[in-house]
């Protein structure tokens, strides 16, 4: 497996050694050891997630606060989306600032986003499975979330607004300056 850190410190792009051959491919989507060694820290993911989501389907910006924050590895099982992480931690020389990674059933890329960032994903393809570890259980008392258009951190999803489907209660997300702090 190949770690890049992105400009975002603690933000890692994780690309895998996919072995194919003409029954298919295989390939180790999480290894402890390697894990641990590739972002130089120890993390114990107690919980896993998934979502199906259709095209256009935004999710986030969300965050854990506190005791209560949850580091991240997602990855996409069927379809397309783009992921999106943004520095949340109030002494980063990034704050404010944003990643976007292409993550695809096909590429297999993954994608470490530690606590302190808020974390959303929009489907590109018709359907999507998204699955993701978290280091933390969820607590809904510690729930955070950052609006998706917020102009100051300025995301751009690089798809049409008016055709994005997104809950009522990620359309009233607070902006950057109004959102809970993350610790």
């Amino acid at each position: 497996m190949k770690f890049i850190e992105t400009k975002l410190k603690g933000c890692f792009i994780l690309e895998p050694n996919v072995i194919q051959d003409d029954r298919g491919y295989f390939m180790e989507s999480f290894n402890e050891n390697t894990f641990y060694k590739g972002i130089g820290q120890k993390v114990t993911f107690v919980q896993d997630n998934q979502s199906f989501s259709s095209k256009g389907v935004l999710r986030g910006l969300h965050y854990q606060t506190g005791e209560h924050g949850q580091a991240k590895l997602v990855r996409v099982l069927q379809g397309e989306v783009l992921d999106v992480a943004v520095d949340l931690r109030p002494n980063s020389e990034t704050f404010g600032q944003y990643e976007t990674v292409l993550l695809t059933a096909e590429n297999q890329t993954q994608f470490f986003i530690p606590r302190g960032f808020a974390h959303g994903f929009l489907v590109l393809s018709e359907t999507a499975t998204f699955f993701y570890k978290c280091d933390n259980f969820y607590n809904k008392d510690s729930e955070g979330g950052l609006l998706f258009n917020d102009t100051t951190v300025n995301i751009d999803w690089n798809f049409p607004i008016e055709q994005l489907i997104i809950s009522e209660k990620d359309q009233i997300l607070p902006t950057l300056d109004r959102a809970k702090k993350v610790w």
